[in-house]
């Protein structure tokens, strides 16, 4: 089905909710190159950025972003119009992080699937696990899972304050996804308003003058 209004709508979310939706192809690559080499071009950009040497955390935070990138349309897209969008095309910018949809198809969210185990293979299955798998650096599964409960905590808050009409299936899908297969034990909501402390550290308090991040253990 084509999900065209419903991905223009989110895109009114901000941050990370938009998703770039046809036009000419020139300048994108499928996502799955990516994977394959662990998005090492963006690891290597984000040394000059954040001004870092160690591979780990350069790693890791290329990671944390792009679990952003996948959950906050995702969630947005089943939540609030309770589609799932097609993500088997999707593709990622030449010379930058962003994401982009050949085309803007999707499929309606079943009333009677747990849509927990649904969202968790669509972004966790499908896209998180190979692009951990491509990595050039050995990260701690704790880590990584850790990074991706924390994007999505991070993703429902944001869709939370663009939808506070949602508040009770976000707290609820939220809740259990963080249950749901490898994401269990990574972390546990602290609030009402999706507080989080995760079980693991992101790394991102080795960088340069940086503090620590809301969620951290430390």
């Amino acid at each position: 089905m084509n999900i065209c209004v419903e991905l223009s709508e989110i895109s009114s979310y901000g941050g990370f909710f938009a998703l770039a939706v046809g036009g000419d192809a020139t300048g994108w690559h499928p996502v799955g190159q990516s994977y394959a080499t662990g998005h090492a071009d963006l690891i290597e950009a984000t040394a000059a950025r954040y001004r870092t040497t160690e591979l780990r955390v350069r790693a890791s935070l290329v990671h944390l972003g792009h679990a952003a990138r996948l959950w906050s349309p995702v969630l947005a897209c089943a939540l609030g119009h309770g589609v799932i969008p097609d993500l088997s095309d999707l593709q990622r910018a030449d010379d930058g992080a962003q994401l982009r949809l050949p085309e803007p198809v999707g499929e309606p969210v079943e009333a009677d699937s747990p849509i927990a185990d649904l969202l968790y293979r669509v972004v966790v299955q499908q896209h998180l696990e190979p692009l951990a798998a491509g990595l050039r650096v050995k990260l701690a599964p704790g880590l990584l899972y850790g990074n991706i409960a924390s994007a999505l905590v991070g993703s429902s808050k944001a869709l939370l304050a663009a939808r506070p009409d949602l508040r009770q299936p976000i707290a609820t899908t939220t809740s259990s996804l963080l249950g749901t297969g490898r994401l269990t034990g990574s972390g546990t909501i602290t609030g009402a308003d999706l507080g989080f402390t995760r079980n693991s550290c992101c790394l991102f308090y080795r960088l340069p003058g940086a503090g620590k991040c809301g969620d951290c253990p430390l």
